[in-house]
């Protein structure tokens, strides 16, 4: 019966019987948690002598005597003997030092488990009689896939843990869009704070007792201020809770992102921001539009829609060669329109209007300059919607023959 411990060995002198394929796989792992190493073996294979010499550790050039274990915790001996492994493991047992015998695991007194990690969870997988790292390491697999994922239960059950805020960037809706750190943060969260726009079906899959809030705004309805948000953020961190701040395509882009950085820096709160699929990208390619093309279009120059029309914008509009990208300028459009034709942009400059992209509610409104207004006011254009103005909002310009195959297109 084989009982599995956690073993802390940062600090601790270990010793390594063996300098081949097996002690190097190994010896990364050791020093990854801190261990003092030191190598008794007559020879070192390449990457054993990679580590020995980048890491300054001891390398005794000889073969192993029995008291080469005195002062160690934890003995791992690889050297292709099985011999030389028993005899390593016998002066260990006698000395109550745990011993890895990698030429007999079922005769030493430790193995090293194959391990998964996700965040500061360890699991581990070891053969409970026998040897068989093969089909360890394939469960070990399996387990860090689910928890990469979010898919296995990681939230601190036991209070006293420091807070902390993480600001998620979710991509533009769908679930699978989203990063795998992004998803095993939400499964890490006691509090998740939440926007409208973004995988909102994610949070169905959340523990029953994971506090939800919706902080999400609507043209013309900020019901909860930036200034609470940034407050909820900090008030729940000091509470000792994993706090993640839910976000639509990227936190750094029109995510208001930056001012939630500062407002946790300045309260001493760690925080750190895991990046997502942002809509400028993500939703015109959902509607086969590449917002760069070579020979197309050299640059993209995004706007904010709710912003005074710039110079550089109109500048941006009048180059052929760039492609703008309007957020949350639905609205807007009009006033864009305008600026733009009074700037003197060609009236034939494509535009294309895509509308909850990635969504079963997708629709690619496509026109030009001239008939942007008109076009989007008989369609009934809506908001959640990216608007792109440039040659690569020309319908044909991925296939020439016909539009891209896009169900709703019009």
């Amino acid at each position: 019966m084989t009982t599995m411990l956690g073993i802390s060995l940062a600090g601790r002198d270990v010793l390594m019987v063996g300098g081949g394929a097996v002690t190097a796989r190994r010896l990364r792992r050791l020093l990854e948690d801190g261990a003092r190493v030191r190598i008794v073996a007559p020879q070192l294979s390449v990457e054993v002598r990679e580590l020995v010499d980048a890491r300054a550790l001891e390398w005794i050039p000889r073969p192993v005597r029995v008291d080469d274990v005195e002062g160690a915790w934890l003995v791992h001996t690889a050297t292709g003997d099985p011999r030389i492994g028993a005899r390593v493991a016998e002066a260990c047992e006698q000395r109550r030092i745990l011993c890895v015998n990698a030429s007999d695991g079922a005769h030493g007194t430790a193995r090293l488990a194959a391990e998964a990690r996700s965040g500061d969870v360890v699991v581990g997988v070891v053969s409970d009689t026998g040897v068989d790292p093969r089909r360890a390491a394939r469960l070990r697999d399996t387990i860090g896939a689910l928890l990469r994922e979010g898919r296995l239960p990681l939230r601190r059950r036991r209070a006293g843990a420091a807070g902390r805020v993480d600001l998620v960037g979710g991509g533009p809706g769908p679930t699978d869009l989203m990063t795998v750190r992004g998803r095993r943060l939400l499964a890490e969260a006691d509090v998740v704070v939440a926007d409208r726009l973004g995988p909102t079906d994610v949070l169905a899959e959340l523990d029953a007792d994971v506090e939800v809030i919706d902080v999400g705004k609507r043209p013309n309805h900020h019901p909860v201020p930036q200034h609470e948000i940034n407050a909820l953020l900090v008030a729940h961190a000091r509470a000792g809770r994993r706090v993640v701040r839910l976000k639509g395509g990227d936190p750094f882009v029109y995510g208001r992102g930056g001012e939630e950085v500062a407002a946790c820096l300045a309260a001493g709160i760690p925080v750190e921001v895991v990046p997502g699929l942002t809509s400028v990208v993500s939703v015109p390619q959902a509607a086969g539009i590449p917002i760069t093309h070579r020979g197309t279009a050299a640059s993209v120059h995004i706007v904010n829609g709710q912003a005074e029309v710039s110079a550089s914008t109109l500048a941006a509009l009048a180059d052929e060669t760039v492609t703008t990208v309007v957020l949350m300028g639905v609205a807007a459009l009009p006033r864009l329109v305008h600026a733009a034709q009074a700037a003197g942009v060609p009236a034939d400059r494509p535009v294309a209007i895509v509308e909850n992209g990635h969504t079963p509610h997708q629709r690619t409104t496509r026109t030009t300059l001239a008939s942007a207004i008109a076009d989007a006011t008989a369609a009934g254009v809506q908001n959640p919607a990216v608007i792109v103005v440039g040659e690569v909002a020309r319908a044909d310009l991925l296939m020439p023959d016909r539009a891209w195959a896009e169900g709703a297109t019009r």
